[in-house]
């Protein structure tokens, strides 16, 4: 049975089809293997597009602000427009996701191949690993949260 208020890092994979998330998953082991002979300069290049990557939060959140402004805008310009409902129904689609990591353009997102921040983090990680920075002596911890920020 799923939670109605799921954990910030699960919660959209919580109410992802299992199917979309394998396919999500297989697309990543798929780019890690093309990596795992690669050399440090593509390692660093494919890191550098996973920080610039959009996740399913920068999508959504982007996505909702347009059809806002775009509503609200219409709205200001033209009286007795019931466009403000559908600005409504947006900000309770928002609060859903915010609060269940749910709302109704989460299965369109997530099928088009958007992953979360910790996917995206995942994958960042092992082609760290591949590139050698954690194989440095562990000793200080703010030396270890420095290598993990890197």
């Amino acid at each position: 049975m799923k939670k109605w208020v799921c954990s910030t890092t699960e919660r959209v994979p919580q109410h992802t089809c299992e199917e979309i998330n394998k396919k999500i998953r297989n697309c990543t082991v798929c780019r890690i293997h093309f990596y795992l002979d690669a050399d440090e300069d593509d390692l660093t290049d494919r890191i550098q597009e996973l920080d610039e990557e959009w996740d399913t939060e920068r999508v959504l959140e982007t996505n909702a602000a347009m059809l806002i402004t775009t509503t609200s805008l219409v709205g200001y310009l033209k009286t007795k427009c019931p466009c403000f409902l559908f600005t409504g129904a947006v900000g309770y689609c928002l609060l859903q996701h915010a609060v269940q990591g749910w709302c109704p353009s989460i299965p369109v997102i997530r099928r088009s191949g958007i992953r979360t921040a910790k996917e995206i983090q995942n994958e960042k990680t092992v082609m760290k690993l591949l590139r050698g920075d954690f194989m440095e002596g562990i000793g200080d911890p703010d030396e270890m949260l420095c290598m993990a920020e890197k």
